[in-house]
């Protein structure tokens, strides 16, 4: 049941989602040489007179470096999160004409669902497929300012990386700003009736790739050395981040109707008819299995042994024993009682029994079990039978056991 207290003000008002935490997190990073490479990016990405084409060319041109590179990768980070947030980066369903676009709500929903379908079809949590909230929204969630273990966080990292390189006042950066801050100034110059601009943007992109390489060639000498691996490294992990969301998200709808369509089939399994069905027009060897020996596995399943582990299955086998009356015999010299069980006792035929005595029966009893007869006393017979007898009692409630466990485990 929901909490009620403060829904009414939660229901008049409105969440205002917005990715401004990530936002402020990359503002954090604006320090030198990486200001101005959002600010180009940014740029680029605004420009209303380079076509798509010349855009993607001058961004693959000053992208020789990718970790110097920064704007893209950090503006990267917000466009994908806003198409999270308004919902596109799941795209157009074909057919669905009522329902041509999903929402951030439909994306958390989904989202939600693995959470559960996962578990129940496959005995791991979702985060094993990769299909965690994080997995999906991390980035929206601000995973990069916080860490899970003793490790800084990648935002933060990345900010020492680039506070100390900066901090640095090397010669190569600051060539490096000038030739950002060249194209980043032409490109904002270009208007609509430009005629032949293409050379001087290809020359200024030029400038950039070049003044790219030699600031990371300065910057692979010690200390900058630690720092620039560092910052690949951290670019690396959101590079990866990002395309994880955008593949698990794009298939969502895919994804998650696939995990709902097994659940369904499964539910299906409960009527015979249909499970006689499935088994019939299932192609794959798994999934005759699955169906034809649905209802004998069904009939292994005993809640009594939900909680049996194999750390305590002796103790449960003794549980078991005691709530269904066993051992039921104890003394072996109590010979009608022994000979009274090996009547029950499955294995051993009683035809004629009733026409033997209570040591007949122990003799024949132990003969069919296979138990030395010959130069035995009636007693040794007796004690022997009852204690093989009681062991056969256990593995059955062990027999049991294990195939109660072999049909609840997932495979």
């Amino acid at each position: 049941m929901a909490v009620k207290k403060g829904l009414t003000s939660l229901v008049n008002s409105s969440p205002n989602f917005s990715n401004q935490g990530l936002e402020n997190s990359i503002n954090g990073l604006k320090i030198g040489w990486v200001e101005k490479s959002i600010a180009l990016d940014t740029a680029i990405t605004n420009n209303a007179v380079l076509t798509s084409s010349q855009k993607n060319d001058v961004k693959d041109t000053i992208n020789n470096q990718p970790y110097l590179n920064s704007g893209r990768y950090l503006n990267d980070m917000i466009r994908h999160t806003n198409t999270i947030l308004d919902g596109s980066i799941l795209g157009i369903t074909p057919g669905i004409e009522d329902f041509p676009q999903g929402d951030f709500l439909e994306i958390m929903q989904l989202v939600l669902s693995l959470q559960t379908t996962i578990p129940d079809l496959y005995g791991v949590p979702a985060s094993a497929k990769s299909r965690s909230v994080d997995d999906h929204l991390g980035i929206l969630n601000n995973m990069f300012t916080r860490s899970e273990d003793s490790t800084q966080p990648v935002f933060t990292t990345l900010k020492e990386s680039i506070t100390f390189i900066n901090n640095a006042g090397l010669a190569t950066e600051t060539a490096l700003g000038t030739a950002i801050d060249n194209l980043k100034n032409f490109i904002a110059g270009v208007v609509a009736d430009s005629t032949d601009f293409q050379q001087t943007l290809d020359t200024f992109a030029s400038a950039v790739a070049t003044a790219n390489t030699n600031f990371d060639s300065a910057l692979q000498s010690h200390p900058y050395s630690i720092k620039r691996t560092q910052m690949i490294a951290d670019r690396d992990s959101i590079v990866t981040q990002q395309s994880l969301e955008n593949s698990n998200i794009t298939s969502l709808r895919t994804f998650t109707d696939t995990q709902s369509n097994y659940q369904a089939y499964i539910s299906l399994a409960d009527n015979e008819d249909f499970r006689k069905f499935l088994a019939r027009v299932a192609q794959d060897s798994n999934w005759k299995n699955y169906f034809e020996t649905y209802s004998q596995n069904q009939s292994y399943i005993n809640s009594r042994y939900t909680s049996a582990n194999d750390s305590d299955k002796s103790a449960i086998i003794d549980q078991v024993l005691a709530e269904i009356g066993l051992p039921d015999v104890l003394d072996g010299t109590n010979f009608k009682a022994v000979a009274d069980k090996s009547e029950r006792d499955d294995r051993i035929d009683t035809k004629g029994y009733d026409q033997l005595t209570d040591e007949q029966r122990i003799t024949k009893g132990c003969q069919q079990l296979g138990l030395e007869t010959a130069n035995r006393t009636i007693l040794d017979q007796s004690q022997r039978l009852l204690s093989n007898m009681n062991q056969h009692d256990r593995q059955k409630i062990a027999t049991e056991l294990d195939l109660n466990e072999a049909s609840s485990t997932l495979t």
